[in-house]
């Protein structure tokens, strides 16, 4: 299987990572929303648990709109997901660290451990708006922390961007039928 053969795979098991988007987004707005109505360390709390939840959600997404939400048997670039994914979970507790220090820190740290999975997106799905979408949630989280905005402003930037670019690219992925 060629490199671009098994982008497309990809791009057709998980609708181009969309659906994975769209539910991350969702794990962030109920995050910003204890955050906001509890306490920001119930919304870190609620970030960490749902997020344990957003590719199993997000493969439910995918069939109920009709994709396999399960790549090709032999794809190479298995390894790069499942990489990408030990990478993000061994950096979470550099943001858990962070919010030891200053709790409005977490969801910054956390947009920049989440921008560094999306870059690796743009290999994984052969599509460059993963480059943006990451460089948008690290340019995002310096300002949110620098100023020291409040926790929940951080949580709700993070679903905001991540809605914003999982209907991107729900609408321009398009991925061809199987």
């Amino acid at each position: 299987m060629s490199i671009a053969d098994a982008q497309r795979d990809m791009r057709e098991a998980y609708y181009c990572g969309a659906t994975g988007a769209v539910t991350s987004a969702t794990a962030w707005l109920i995050a910003a929303l204890v955050a906001t109505f509890a306490n920001p360390t119930a919304g870190i709390l609620t970030l960490i648990i749902g997020g344990m939840l957003i590719f199993p959600a997000s493969v439910v997404l995918c069939k109920v709109i009709g994709r396999s939400g399960k790549h090709s048997n032999g794809n190479p670039l298995a390894p790069l997901a499942i990489e990408g994914t030990i990478w993000m979970l061994l950096s979470i507790p550099v943001a858990i660290g962070a919010a030891l220090y200053r709790v409005e820190w977490f969801f910054p740290a956390m947009m920049l451990v989440i921008a560094g999975r999306y870059f690796t997106f743009a290999t994984l799905y052969g599509m460059r708006v993963y480059w943006v979408f990451g460089a948008t949630l690290a340019i995002s989280a310096f300002p949110l922390a620098a100023f020291e905005a409040p926790a929940f402003a951080g949580a709700h930037t993070g679903a905001l961007i991540e809605y914003v670019y999982g209907i991107v690219i729900f609408a321009v992925g398009k991925p061809s039928a199987t």
